[in-house]
Order: C-alpha cells, then structure tokens, then sequence
C-alpha cells in the first residue's frame, strides 16, 4: 500500500506526462499543419503521366549500340533498363549521323561528379564534344574590378518606359534579318524521332502538354515554353534518350528557358515538386548541365511567338486575330510532324494567315510580304497543315492549349470555330 505522500507524487508525476504527451501532440499537429501550407497535397501537382506507347510503335535499339550500351556503366541512376541479351541500355548516347560509325563515337554522356573545375573541362565527354567541334573553347576571366566594363550602371530612371526591342523602326529590318539567319542556325532535325529508340512523337506531344500546364501553373511568358521546346527538339535530334528520362529533359529545359527568359524564375525544388518528386534536384541540375553542353549554351533561339510579335507590328491585327495566330503557334508546337519541317517564320506566318482569314476573311498582306519575302504560295502547304490540326483540336489526345486559350485573357479564341473551306486566293 501507498502512503498518501507517495500516492501524491505519483499523481503528479503521471498528471505531468499526460501535459507533456498533450504538449506533444499539438506541436505535432502543428507542424503537420503548416507543412501542409507550404507543400500542398500531391493531388494539386501537375504531373506528367506515365508515357506509354503501343508495343508496335516500340523500337529496339540495333545490336551493336547493345553491345556498346554493355560497357558503360551508369551512375546516376539506379534502374537502369534492360534489353532482351541482358546488356544495360545507357540512358543518353550520342546520334551520329554517318551510318554505323566507330564505336568511340558513340559514348555514354552522363556527367562524372564536378569535384572541380578542371575535373569538368578535362571529362572525356566534354574532349570528345570539343573535338568533334561540337562545343566550342570559351576562355574568361572571372576577375570583376570596379572598373570593369561588366560593373551595371542602377542609375536608369525606372519611371521611363520601357521599349521592346522589336520595337524599333530604324532596325526594324536588320533585326528581322538576324532572327532568319539564327533561325536556321538554331533549327531542330526534323526527322530526329527516327533515330530515337525507345520514345515516339506521341510521348513528346505527352510531354509538351505537360509543359503547357506548367506554365500556366506558375504564370510563366509564352516565349519560355517555346523556348523550352526548342531545346528538348535541339537535344532529342542530336542524343538518345530512354522514355524513363524524357521527363528529366523537359524538366531542365523547362528550367533552363525560365532562368533565360523570366525575372523571377522558379527554384529548381519547385520542378523537383511538380514531377511528383520522380527526380531529384541533383539529376535535374546534372540535366540541365549535360544541355547546356549538348546546345552549346546557345539559348538565344529565334521562336514562333518573337515572329508573331514582328508580324502584329508591322500589320496592326485587333486582339482576336492576336490571340487565335498565338493559340494556333502553340497547337503547332505539340506535333513534331510535320511543323518540324518548318522555320518557325514560316510557321508563325500560317498561323497569322489562318488567324486572319477566319476572323476577318483576309490573308496575308502586302506589308508582311514585303517583310518576309512569303507569299501565299510559299505559304500554302505549313497553311494547310495547320488548318488540318486546327480542325482535329478538339478530339487531339492533349488539351492542355485549348484549355489555356478559353480563358478571357485571350478572348476565348480556342472555342472559335475554324472555317469550313479555306480559300487562299
């Protein structure tokens, strides 16, 4: 038996767990609470789905790049696939275009750890791309004195206007000349699918899809998601790239367009979190390295949308003809075939004709074919591609772009119905 001293204490000390333990769940509850605000439920993610394809359209890689594929070994990732001789399939190889090359042409390219600065530029990938006059010598000095040139002069008065850079008429011309010569130069393969052994252009309209969602989730310029899909068409025509890491390469482009293009791009975690954490922020940011490598850190790539912008200025367009010239540039981009084979000028001039036609019932003036040089001939077959995916928008497999353009930001132009007969004359 207990005496009554001994009882007391033995109140206290079980009334004072139960304090503790109640103290304890709360702070646990808190702390669930508020890691819900800033993270929220997966649900609210945009998450690619998982790519898949017909077991018709499925490719296997040819025997020789199998036997390749075994003597590479890689590091980054611990599913590696696996073919039906049992060899592992490296999850980026270089393309080649001469038919069945050597075999050190054909390397497998994920980066080494960059322990050092010497230990990146001395990688055997980065001498091969060198070699190969892939990848150019750059040499510059870090060193940034106050009287470098490089030092910004924050004395602009921020209550001046702003002036874009296409819109200036004494240059208006020579920039126009630049954007087509960079163009061809910063042009994907238009055939690059074919060579590619394990994704179709299905899994990229998939992926392309995605990327829209992405920008309207994060309310970034329609000029980075060009600019995004030009670098994985950029990338794709000259690697290989297995299904499991498409993902992976439009999350870095994605990544690397916003850094180019917007003021305040979204923080590598906020990619990692939108893939539903299938990478880590360490193989996006290897990803996003191995591009800039494989681009040549060319980022400055002419797209539909800067054309579009040219076009409305030499040719005033009222807000509708706008919007459905930009809703059809984007529906272009979902399908590599056929709009690869075009200049995105080319491109972009379809869409305005289109725009135009079915708004106003006009075509192609004559301003903007002393611009461009494009009359309606030269036009005629991208037009009439278009004006094919425009029809078949509504039962196309990915609505991310009609989606985006039946807001009234862009005057619901995705639900205008397209003409019944095109007539260009």
């Amino acid at each position: 038996m207990f005496g009554t001293s001994q009882r007391t204490v033995l109140g206290d000390s079980i009334q004072k767990q139960e304090n503790s333990l109640s103290r304890r769940r709360e702070a646990e509850k808190h702390t669930l609470e508020n890691q819900e605000n800033v993270n929220p439920k997966a649900l609210n993610r945009t998450v690619l789905g998982v790519l898949q394809t017909n077991q018709q359209s499925s490719r296997v890689q040819s025997l020789r790049a199998t036997k390749q594929a075994a003597s590479c070994n890689d590091e980054n990732f611990s599913q590696v696939p696996v073919d039906k001789v049992g060899a592992k399939l490296p999850a980026f190889t270089i393309h080649v275009d001469e038919p069945d090359g050597a075999c050190s042409k054909r390397q497998n390219v994920l980066a080494v750890k960059p322990e050092s600065y010497e230990s990146r530029i001395n990688h055997p990938f980065v001498t091969y791309l060198v070699s190969q006059q892939l990848l150019p010598t750059v040499e510059c000095s870090m060193d940034v004195s106050n009287d470098s040139s490089m030092v910004l002069d924050m004395s602009v008065n921020e209550a001046e206007e702003k002036v874009s850079t296409v819109k200036v008429p004494d240059y208006s011309l020579d920039i126009h000349k630049y954007l087509r010569e960079m163009e061809v130069k910063s042009r994907p393969k238009a055939g690059y699918m074919k060579k590619q052994p394990d994704i179709t252009n299905s899994m990229r309209a998939i992926l392309v899809d995605w990327l829209v969602e992405v920008g309207e989730e994060y309310k970034l310029q329609n000029e980075t998601l060009y600019l995004a899909v030009n670098y994985i068409d950029r990338f794709l025509s000259s690697m290989s790239v297995l299904r499991g890491k498409l993902q992976l390469v439009g999350t870095a482009a994605m990544l690397l367009a916003s850094k180019f293009e917007e003021i305040y791009p979204p923080d590598v975690a906020e990619f990692v979190y939108i893939t539903d954490d299938t990478y880590t922020k360490k193989q996006v940011l290897r990803m996003e390295h191995l591009i800039l490598k494989v681009l040549s850190f060319d980022l400055a790539a002419p797209t539909i949308n800067q054309f579009l912008t040219q076009y409305f200025l030499y040719r005033q367009a009222n807000s509708k003809v706008e919007s459905l010239s930009m809703f059809l540039g984007e529906l272009s981009m979902v399908d590599s075939d056929p709009f690869l084979k075009y200049l995105p000028s080319i491109t972009a001039a379809a869409a305005f004709v289109l725009a135009n036609f079915t708004i106003t019932g006009a075509t192609w003036p004559e301003s903007l074919v002393e611009l461009t040089g494009y009359t309606l001939e030269n036009l005629e077959p991208c037009i009439m591609d278009l004006y094919q995916t425009y029809l078949s928008a509504p039962q196309h497999g990915q609505q991310s772009v009609r989606e985006k353009y039946k807001g009234e930001k862009y005057h619901g132009v995705s639900l205008i119905e397209p003409p019944q007969k095109l007539t260009l004359a």
